[in-house]
């Protein structure tokens, strides 16, 4: 094998991976968005007809399809400009190989820990708050325009912050790490049909950016100082104490440490 054949087969591996990709980031924004999730439906659907069409050879039909074929993107485009451009920042907020670092055990632990003694404090006291802690997809978007801290997480640095007479009560902190980048934070909403009326604009706003991003959205209501944690899209509402520490422990434990520990268990159940 030469060198031009060696070259040639690298080159198709990164246009296939490539590809590959790009299929992949589109994909896995578009299961969660419902309105994305109908587009590519309403694709299939007309393939699907136009084929049809085609082998029973249904004219009228046909030459229909053919105007819907060659404007239909430029429709979609235009009406559903939103959800792509969403999707698009979404895209560009995903960090590939990872901004920040990987906790350690003891690390994770301690942001648990000052975390859950803010929230206890805040439950007792019925003390409205919510806490954003980024993954994978930056929310520079919304740090650049809060207050900036960077400062150690500590469960009295997050009471300060949630004080009610505090400037920055209103808003949302955002830990990236094992530190807390910034505080009064302002997030995008959520228009979801499927969340209670009864529920504010702090559970809203969490709800917003677990939809648009992986980021674990943490909120204590101040009407009744019941705990609810956002993410994957989902809003999971009026959790206990243990519910909330397991979820919470679950959610910043990293995929690859899961698959660790399993293969370590499946070695230890051989050997006994």
């Amino acid at each position: 094998m030469d060198l031009s054949s060696i070259w040639s087969i690298f080159t198709k591996i990164i246009d296939i991976g490539i590809v590959w990709l790009a299929f992949y980031y589109i994909l896995k924004n578009v299961k969660n968005n419902i309105k994305m999730v109908l587009i590519v439906k309403g694709v299939v659907i007309i393939l699907l007809v136009k084929i049809l069409s085609d082998l029973l050879n249904l004219y009228t039909v046909g030459v229909l399809l053919e105007y819907i074929v060659a404007w239909g993107p430029l429709a979609i485009i235009v009406i559903f400009q939103p959800e792509i451009r969403s999707v698009l920042e979404s895209l560009g907020r995903t960090q590939l190989l990872g901004r920040h670092k990987i906790l350690t055990i003891d690390e994770r632990e301690k942001v648990v820990y000052e975390i859950m003694k803010s929230v206890e404090y805040f439950k007792k006291n019925r003390i409205g708050a919510l806490i954003v802690i980024e993954r994978e997809i930056s929310l520079e978007e919304y740090i650049k325009n809060s207050t900036k801290v960077y400062a150690d997480i500590t469960d009295d640095l997050l009471e300060t912050i949630f004080f009610p007479n505090s400037p920055m009560h209103d808003g949302g902190v955002i830990i990236q790490g094992d530190r807390i980048t910034c505080a009064g934070a302002v997030f995008k909403t959520s228009m979801s049909p499927n969340i209670s009326k009864r529920l504010g604009t702090r559970h809203r706003a969490a709800l917003g950016i677990a939809e648009e991003s992986d980021a674990i959205a943490l909120v204590v209501s101040e009407e009744n100082g019941r705990i609810s944690i956002a993410c994957n899209n989902e809003l999971e509402y009026n959790l206990t104490l243990d519910e909330f520490r397991m979820r919470l422990i679950d959610e910043l434990s990293p995929k690859a440490e899961v698959f660790f520990e399993a293969e370590e268990n499946e070695s230890g159940d051989e050997d006994a």
